[in-house]
């Protein structure tokens, strides 16, 4: 298992250069529509689809990432921040279910879309400054899960994943501050704090999901790793913010 999980890591970490400092923009853009629809694929199958409607989402989630990147408007990171701020707070309190319909696939839309726009929008200005925000995203879920190994004892969302603690939450908030300070990277501390409790609720949100439809991964896709929503759930709600803050 451990064998497994560093090769995919390897794997990953080196198609992720190959993507931002190899390719034009025209690749890299096709190579996150990529990402969009693996993820809408797996979105799909947590809300239980039947495999023709799981196809028929992934190729429409695929061709909305591409009618958004050809209107170049920051609409749909405002729709993006709306959501993780105003909504899933309140959906995590509730606990409210979502597993099939309508909303399925609206909800799947706006975890998805915007987080592919940033992530072009990013690289078309500059591989390193979407590196930089990546990078933010994997320092707070590292920080967060080794300070909440060693000293966690007050859950942070018992019901939804037991293992998250409120002195996780804190070492990612100082591993960022940590992080951007070493980096240079220009931002206000508050906002920082704010793209750290972001990528919490990513993290949240999609566990949720994934306990809701009753399995332990998004996926099987990535050995040792799980799918690729599990690999992204924090970008998702993070990246657009980011984006939003930095590119409008």
């Amino acid at each position: 298992m451990l064998k497994e999980r560093i090769v995919t890591a390897f794997l990953l970490v080196t198609g992720l250069l190959l993507i931002l400092f190899g390719a034009t923009s025209a690749m890299a853009t096709l190579a996150f529509v990529g990402v969009a629809a693996l993820s809408a694929w797996e979105w799909a199958g947590l809300m239980k689809m039947k495999p023709l409607h799981k196809t028929l989402y992934t190729g429409g989630i695929a061709v909305i990432c591409g009618i958004v990147w050809m209107m170049k408007s920051p609409v749909i990171w405002m729709v993006s921040a709306a959501f993780w701020l105003l909504v899933v707070p309140l959906w995590l309190r509730f606990g409210w279910r979502l597993l099939d319909g309508f909303a399925g696939i609206l909800v799947g839309g706006i975890v998805i879309v915007p987080m592919f726009y940033a992530m072009t929008v990013f690289h078309e200005r500059s591989p390193w400054l979407l590196l930089s925000f990546l990078a933010l995203v994997w320092v707070a879920d590292i920080a967060a899960y080794f300070v909440g190994r060693a000293w966690g004892r007050h859950k942070l969302a018992p019901t939804i994943s037991p293992g998250k603690t409120w002195e996780g939450a804190a070492g990612a908030v100082v591993g960022v501050l940590i992080y951007a300070a070493f980096t240079n990277l220009a931002l206000h501390a508050g906002l920082l704090i704010l793209l750290t409790g972001m990528s919490i609720l990513g993290d949240l949100f999609e566990s949720m999901m994934k306990r809701q439809a009753g399995v332990k991964d998004s996926g099987t896709l990535l050995p040792g790793h799980g799918g690729v929503l599990d690999r992204l759930d924090s970008l998702t709600a993070a990246l657009p913010l980011a984006a939003l803050m930095t590119l409008t």
